[in-house]
C-alpha cells in the first residue's frame, strides 16, 4: 500500500474520531467543552509532529510529497467521518456535509502539512541513524 494512503487514511480517522469527541463532551458537558477542544487540537498536532519528524528521522524519500498527498486524503475523509460521527452524537444532519468537505476538509489538510513539515524539521535536526546517511555526508 503506497505510504501516503496509509498517513491520509489514518490521519483522516484520527481527526473525524476528534471531531466527534468534542461534540460528545460538548453534548454531555458544555461546561468542559473549551478545554476539550484545546487538549483535542493539541493531540492532534503531536500526532503530526511525531509522525512528520519519525519520517525524516528515517530518511523516508520524498517525504514532502507524501505528506501532501496524505493532507489531500485526510481533509476529505476527516470531514465524512466527522459529520457521520457527529451524526450519532448530536443529531448532525447531511447540511452539515457541505461544510465539513470544504472548509473543514482545507483546515484539516493545513493543519496535516504543517504540522508534518515542522515534524520533518525537527526530524532532520536529529542525528540521524548510521545506515540512513547518504553516502557523501560520511
Amino acid at each position: 500500500m503506497r505510504v501516503w494512503l496509509v498517513r491520509g487514511f489514518w490521519l483522516g480517522l484520527f481527526h473525524g474520531g476528534v471531531q466527534t469527541g468534542t461534540s460528545a463532551v460538548s453534548v454531555h458537558s458544555p461546561e468542559a467543552a473549551s478545554s476539550t477542544r484545546y487538549i483535542a487540537i493539541g493531540l492532534v498536532v503531536v500526532i503530526g509532529l511525531l509522525w512528520g519528524a519519525l519520517d525524516a528521522w528515517r530518511g523516508l524519500d520524498g517525504r514532502g510529497m507524501v505528506w501532501f498527498a496524505a493532507a489531500l486524503v485526510a481533509g476529505p475523509l476527516a470531514g465524512i467521518a466527522g459529520v457521520v460521527g457527529r451524526s450519532l452524537v448530536d443529531q448532525t444532519g447531511l447540511e452539515a456535509l457541505g461544510p465539513a468537505l470544504t472548509g473543514g476538509a482545507a483546515f484539516t489538510a493545513l493543519l496535516v502539512m504543517t504540522t508534518a513539515a515542522v515534524g520533518m524539521a525537527i526530524g532532520n535536526a536529529l542525528p540521524q541513524p548510521e545506515g540512513s546517511q547518504p553516502e557523501g555526508s560520511r
